[in-house]
């Protein structure tokens, strides 16, 4: 067809390692143009991100202007208010609601075909989901973190290497998103109606990740449970802490390499269930 480029990127035997990063790499484009279609989506997103972000921060500082000390949790009240509007921000980034393709596509049979593309479903939806988390780092992370900039004081990070290490921790949080919403949506392998868990999830995702509050404002005892024994503080109170410097430099890495464990744990957790869902797939009517 004159004018198009219809060429397949294919993995080749000889060449599989740059072959795989150039499907990754065309997998992850598409996601991100995907995405780019939405604007007027994008746009009421993200006034939706500021509104709430003005509420929940006057509650925090309200909360640290209440505390006997002023650092509830061990926040100042410039922390708080960065640690809503990063997180007002990351929200989109990690994304954690409203993603149902692999139990839509499972539930209509649609997923056999997936099965026959050389690229394995967990592959593919993870290069499009780290193609969307660019998008939205640009035009859903960066429009809330300036209007907080510009009506609060914010946090400066004072170390050198915060940033790098809030970027790397901001790409496990949405691998590990990716993972945790992959095997939410992979139980309509054996449900076929997967809105259950997927109501479940919306409905404690937002609270175990310290979306609504920090998690430091929760008893020691169960803050430290949650860290050590579930992912979920790696989806957005663990790239927050690390913005805002809460802890001493040594602690930030080590939250940083208890994300990447479960990044690596629920990746292959994801893996493990979609090849034994293949071997009791049927697809209905086929």
């Amino acid at each position: 067809m004159d004018g198009l480029d219809a060429r397949v990127p294919v993995i080749s035997p000889r060449r599989p390692f740059r072959d795989f990063v150039t499907t990754f790499g065309a997998l992850s484009s598409s996601g991100f143009r995907r995405y780019a279609t939405y604007r007027q989506a994008t746009i009421a997103g993200s006034f939706t991100n500021i509104v709430f972000g003005f509420l929940r921060c006057y509650v925090l500082l309200a909360v640290a202007a209440g505390s006997v000390a002023h650092r509830p949790g061990g926040y100042g009240p410039e922390q708080l208010a960065s640690f809503v509007w990063l997180g007002q921000g990351l929200l989109t980034v990690v994304s954690l609601w409203g993603w149902t393709e692999l139990a839509d596509r499972i539930r209509s049979g649609d997923v056999a075909a997936d099965l026959l593309r050389p690229v394995p479903p967990l592959v593919s939806y993870l290069a499009a989901d780290l193609g969307r988390a660019g998008h939205a780092m640009i035009f859903r992370f960066l429009p809330p973190l300036a209007v907080g900039m510009l009506f609060f004081d914010l946090y400066a990070p004072s170390r050198w290497f915060t940033v790098p290490l809030s970027a790397l921790s901001i790409g496990l949080a949405v691998v590990a998103s990716l993972g945790l919403r992959f095997l939410v949506n992979a139980t309509a392998y054996w449900l076929h109606d997967a809105r259950g868990p997927i109501t479940l999830w919306t409905l404690s995702a937002g609270l175990l990740a310290g979306l609504y509050f920090p998690l430091r404002f929760l008893p020691s005892w169960l803050a430290v449970t949650l860290w050590v024994g579930t992912p979920f503080p790696g989806l957005l109170q663990t790239p927050l802490d690390v913005l805002v410097e809460r802890d001493p430099a040594p602690v930030q890495l080590g939250l940083v390499g208890l994300q990447a464990v479960w990044a690596a744990v629920l990746l292959a957790l994801a893996a493990l269930v979609q090849r034994r869902a293949e071997r009791r797939l049927v697809a209905q009517g086929g």
